[in-house]
Order: structure tokens, then C-alpha cells, then sequence
């Protein structure tokens, strides 16, 4: 299985293939939420949430969608409590595991951007094996933004181009978008078309800052255990509907 289909899975017959983003991006809202409406404790909301990603993935890969971006902890979620974010850490590293056999079969190429030093030891082992046993694949490419700041993010390629321009490597007039992009967590993936947000909340919350600059923005009141397929086609045909000029006429 690739991210290009000859004859796409399942595409609902009103979305155009032609019209399809290549690149979304979710900030997945509301996990604990849905859990409290579900008289169930903050830590099953995040499983559910796990649940739905996976589903959003491969509705990606059906549709012929060629990357996904995954907002999965941000670097001011290490204010939340103590127990949730230390079971949010071995939810991903056990994720991982388990779904590591899938992906290869997939052929998913996964990735994840952030500050990964600061994660847990085992977590960041767990992260380097996923990676580099699906570098090779040629599927949809999926990025998981974990420990991420878009503010940190840009800040970080400033210093990194700052260095190389003091070392004589590079002149202040060679620096255009493309070299500083070069620079980004996200080297090597097209910025996103679309960008989903769950929950209602009407906000980017420090997600790449940089790369959403002409993104589409669909809001939906969805609390993100609950966004299924449909509720990905009903932002589809929302997205496919918008007049992308990108400052043209």
C-alpha cells in the first residue's frame, strides 16, 4: 500500500481526488471532555483518543491523503498533572510497540518532531526504533508532534541558521524560506492544507507557527474520541468547498 491509489478505498463519491489536501494536520482536542461526559477518568479519554487517530490514519491512507500530522503533546502540557502525563508517556511508548508490525504492513513512514531529548529514556528508544524501521517505507507519511512548540520550533532554526552564518557557512542574503524551512522539525514534508481542530476551541495553540501560514481551518464541536470517519469527510467537503488564492485574486 502506498499514499497514491490508483482507485482510492472507499472515497465518498462527492469529495473530488483531484480537490484532496495532500497534508493534514489535527490538533486533537478534547480527550478528557469526552471522558468526564462519560462518567470515565481523564486517562480513557486518551486511549479512546489513541483509537481515533489510528482510524484517521488509515482513513488517510484510503483516501489517497499522503501525510498526516498529529499534534500529540505540546511543551506546555508538561503543566498538566504529574499522573497524566507520566501515563500519557508510556501510552505512547506502549502505542508504539504494539503498532509498530502494523505500520510496516501499512507502509506507513512515521516521524516524530519536538524536543525528543527531553522525553523519557525508554520513550525516546522506542521512538528511534519506529523510526528508523519505517524510514524506508513509502506510504503516507505520518508525524507525530510530541514535546512540541511552534515558537520553540522557529526560535531553535533561528539559532541553528545564527551559528552557521557567525561560522562563515552562511551569508544573511542566502537566507530565503526554503533555507530556513531547511531548518524546521518538519524538513522534507509539504506544509499542511488543512488544519483540524476538535472541541470547538478556536485557536492553533503554538502548532507549526510556521508551516499552517496558508493552511484552511476547519473547527468542528467533535471532542476528538468522536471524530470518525464521517466527521473527517464532513471537513473533506468543507475543505474542498473553500476558494484557496493564496493572496491572488
Amino acid at each position: 500500500m502506498t499514499a497514491q491509489h490508483t482507485e482510492l478505498r472507499d472515497l465518498p463519491s462527492d469529495l473530488k481526488q483531484e480537490l484532496l489536501p495532500r497534508h493534514v494536520a489535527v490538533i486533537m482536542d478534547g480527550n478528557g471532555r469526552w471522558a468526564k461526559h462519560q462518567g470515565l477518568p481523564r486517562i480513557m479519554g486518551h486511549k479512546a483518543g489513541v483509537d481515533a487517530l489510528k482510524n484517521l490514519l488509515r482513513c488517510c491512507d484510503d483516501w489517497g491523503i499522503g501525510a498526516l500530522t498529529a499534534y500529540a503533546f505540546s511543551t506546555e502540557n508538561w503543566g498538566r498533572p504529574t499522573e497524566e502525563v507520566d501515563f500519557l508517556m508510556t501510552l505512547f511508548q506502549r502505542v508504539l510497540r504494539q503498532e509498530l508490525r502494523e505500520m510496516m504492513k501499512e507502509n506507513v513512514q512515521i516521524r516524530f518532531v519536538g524536543n525528543l531529548s527531553a522525553l523519557p529514556l525508554a520513550l525516546q528508544k522506542e521512538i528511534s526504533h519506529s523510526m528508523e524501521a519505517t524510514r524506508n517505507n513509502r506510504g503516507i507519511k505520518f508525524t507525530v508532534a510530541t514535546n512540541y512548540g511552534g515558537r520553540q520550533e522557529i526560535l531553535q532554526a533561528c539559532r541553528t541558521i545564527a551559528h552557521k552564518a557567525q561560522q562563515g557557512l552562511l551569508q544573511p542574503d542566502e537566507i530565503d524560506e526554503a533555507t530556513f524551512e531547511r531548518h524546521l522539525y518538519t524538513e522534507g514534508v509539504c506544509d499542511p492544507d488543512l488544519l483540524i481542530r476538535t472541541s470547538g476551541e478556536m485557536r492553533v495553540s503554538n502548532f507549526l507557527l510556521w508551516q499552517i501560514a496558508y493552511a484552511e481551518i476547519y473547527i468542528t464541536e467533535a471532542l476528538w474520541p468522536d471524530f470518525n470517519r464521517n466527521e473527517f469527510h464532513h471537513a473533506l467537503c468543507a475543505y474542498q468547498q473553500r476558494d484557496r488564492r493564496f493572496g491572488k485574486v
